[in-house]
């Protein structure tokens, strides 16, 4: 084989490894466990399933649980391979100090119908919103926390509804960000449909920004989650914690700053 029909092979087989990418870049992106589960089987007194009908009609299951007088309503959206029962002691843990959680399983997770892309994802984060504000939450009550790949339903929530404030926990900068860590020789601004562009996105928004994040992260580096507070109009803050991973947060006291946060920031709230 001369180099001209090796490169012309080399090409193809690239050509092919894009396509092959493209076609399936989602499939690498969200890991939907479509489980349904009641949340009174996860020990959740008080905790109520309900089904939001998103704009196109798909019929979406969420946790709900009303706040206690004066106590915001955290408004929570998920990572890519979680769902409402494998977050129930992160609910408890919010009921227990009287807030308010609505808990949305995105598409294709926890019993809702659908597939989950960042188009529909960020329209249903809307109307979860909708949904507590035709339940009677003020805007002021609100605080949308966005866990790992939530976090960037919860930023372009911000930046299309009002809330008090908004939490990102282990936020990236973009999907495009963290697929170039090993993809990095594929041209995946044109392979990922599904950025998720916090680091852009937030430019837009005007509203009080906490950011979480763990050391030892090594599935979303913190390196991203210093670059999402960067990019964050004041008032922000952020928190390290230097034992912290990917989803042990809460563990090192995710939700004692937390609460401190919005207690400080978010006017109309007492936690």
């Amino acid at each position: 084989m001369n180099v001209m029909k090796l490169l012309a092979t080399l090409a193809a087989i690239y050509g092919v490894i894009c396509v092959v990418a493209y076609v399936s870049s989602r499939s690498f992106m969200y890991f939907p466990d479509p489980t349904r589960v009641a949340p009174s089987n996860v020990g959740l007194d008080g905790v109520n399933e309900v089904e939001l009908e998103a704009g196109d009609a798909t019929a979406l299951v969420a946790w709900y649980a009303a706040a206690e007088r004066d106590k915001p309503t955290i408004l929570y959206f998920h990572g890519n391979g979680a769902n409402a029962a494998e977050r129930a002691s992160r609910i408890a843990t919010m009921r227990d100090d009287g807030f308010g959680v609505l808990y949305l399983n995105n598409r294709g997770y926890g019993g809702s119908e659908g597939n989950p892309t960042e188009q529909h994802n960020v329209a249903d984060a809307v109307a979860a919103y909708d949904y507590l504000s035709g339940l009677g939450v003020p805007e002021q009550k609100i605080v949308a926390y966005g866990e790992s790949l939530g976090s960037g339903q919860a930023v372009r929530l911000a930046s299309e509804r009002p809330v008090a404030a908004i939490v990102l926990e282990s936020p990236l900068t973009s999907t495009i960000d963290v697929a170039r860590s090993t993809y990095f020789w594929l041209p995946l601004r044109w392979l990922i449909t599904d950025s998720y562009h916090n680091e852009a996105n937030i430019r837009s928004v005007s509203l009080p920004v906490l950011v979480l994040h763990g050391e030892q992260d090594e599935t979303i580096p913190l390196s991203m989650g210093r670059r999402v507070y960067q990019a964050a109009n004041q008032p922000k803050e952020i928190v390290v914690f230097p034992l912290g991973t990917h989803v042990d947060l809460f563990a090192h006291g995710a939700w004692e700053v937390t609460k401190d946060f919005i207690a400080r920031v978010a006017p109309g709230t007492r936690s």
